[in-house]
């Protein structure tokens, strides 16, 4: 009997590109919960003649230092009642690294937000360090797959880096930002007056991810920012802010025109330092400040760029001359604990994928992506660190 074999079914495949329009809006003001209410107004869209409805979130560490912020909030709304109405009363979260280390926290927030009926046309708006904004932005990213937000930094790290960026997050598994989203803010409001109250420690952290990207992108910020690292360090406002203003516009300029705004691609040179920062804070049970973990970060792997990458020994020296002129810690007792260091490198790779890509440097200027450490090299920069700062 003759067999008959029927050919397989061809594949059929559809592989179409496109591209998802978005603006991401930043706003600098010097009082926009006083004077410059009307520039937070000015980004709430009315829908059928109704007014926005929003919902604030506050830094507890904030409104210990402003009580009446809660008051001021309600009073501002209440003044443009066709504009805009609070969905529910004014909500505090833990500040710091407290409201991402609890998964729930992340919990009640959802169970606010929908309890005050939110929906993709309100608006969350969270007025708080780096980890209020990654935490809250989490949750609103995640309800409703995402409400409007929009992010009121009050550290220089915020509004200098992570405010203005397109990452949400909470930490799980002792890791950092092991859970989170790539979502747009509505908008970003960096307002001069919500840094009056930020402590000095952190006022000053906030600067070494300026030095970062100033280190990436501009041999003239980073020049400025070296040259006028004491009067950061005295908080002396005519050099902070453009400061500020400069890093966040080359954050931007990266998230938006690079090509890779949401990491698809191997490298992500935004964190150069980053990969024993993240890891520092956690073996620090975060005493560290994001802020000082990138500074020791940075001046790591520019000695290791000094070492392996042909980084001149005087701009290495710049750099960590830079940062310790700014008041900015660059020890710490964990990194004696090299070999728990070198765990920051896999989990760095991991949180990225593919093979390990870290941002190095040959010049400011002139970033370079490598993909092997060498062990031995990566051990030495670090004890002349640890040499250099204790001389």
């Amino acid at each position: 009997m003759k067999q008959t074999t029927t050919p397989p079914a061809t594949a059929q495949r559809l592989d179409i590109e496109f591209q998802v329009p978005m603006t991401h809006r930043l706003r600098f003001t010097q009082d926009v919960l006083g004077d410059q209410f009307s520039e937070l107004l000015a980004l709430l869209e009315t829908s059928d003649d109704k007014p926005a409805r929003v919902q604030f979130w506050l830094d507890e560490t904030l409104l210990s230092a402003r009580p009446d912020l809660k008051q001021q909030l309600r009073d501002r709304v209440a003044e443009h009642p066709q504009q805009v109405e609070l969905a529910s009363n004014v909500q505090v979260v833990p500040g710091g690294e407290a409201v991402k280390n609890d998964v729930h926290i992340l919990e009640r927030m959802l169970k606010v937000m929908n309890a005050a009926d939110l929906d993709r046309r309100s608006y969350v708006i969270v007025i708080g360090g780096g980890a209020v904004l990654d935490a809250v932005g989490f949750a609103a990213a995640i309800a409703h797959r995402g409400i409007r937000l929009i992010r009121l930094p009050t550290t220089t790290l915020g509004q200098a880096d992570s405010g203005v960026g397109v990452k949400n997050s909470i930490n799980l598994f002792h890791k950092k930002n092991w859970v989170g989203t790539f979502a747009t803010p509505w908008a970003v409001i960096n307002d001069a007056e919500l840094l009056e109250t930020l402590p000095d420690r952190d006022f000053r952290a906030g600067f070494s991810e300026a030095v970062k990207v100033a280190l990436l992108k501009e041999t003239e910020l980073f020049e400025f920012i070296h040259a006028n690292a004491a009067k950061i360090q005295d908080r002396e406002w005519s050099v902070c802010e453009p400061v500020i203003r400069r890093s966040a516009e080359w954050h931007i300029r990266h998230i938006t025109q690079g090509g890779d705004p949401f990491e698809a691609l191997e490298a992500r040179p935004l964190d150069f330092g980053h990969w024993s920062a993240h890891k520092l804070e956690v073996m620090s049970n975060f005493e560290l400040r994001h802020g000082e973990a990138v500074a020791i970060g940075l001046a790591i792997d520019v000695l290791y760029s000094k070492r392996k990458l042909g980084l001149s020994a005087e701009r290495a020296g710049q750099v960590l001359d830079c940062l310790r002129q700014m008041g900015i810690l660059l020890s710490h007792p964990t990194l004696l604990e090299v070999d728990t260091l070198f765990g920051g490198l896999e989990e760095f790779r991991q949180h990225l994928g593919g093979r390990l890509t870290l941002t190095m440097l040959t010049d400011v200027g002139n970033p370079l992506e490598i993909h092997e450490v060498d062990d031995a090299a990566m051990r030495d920069s670090i004890r002349e660190l640890i040499a250099t700062v204790s001389e």
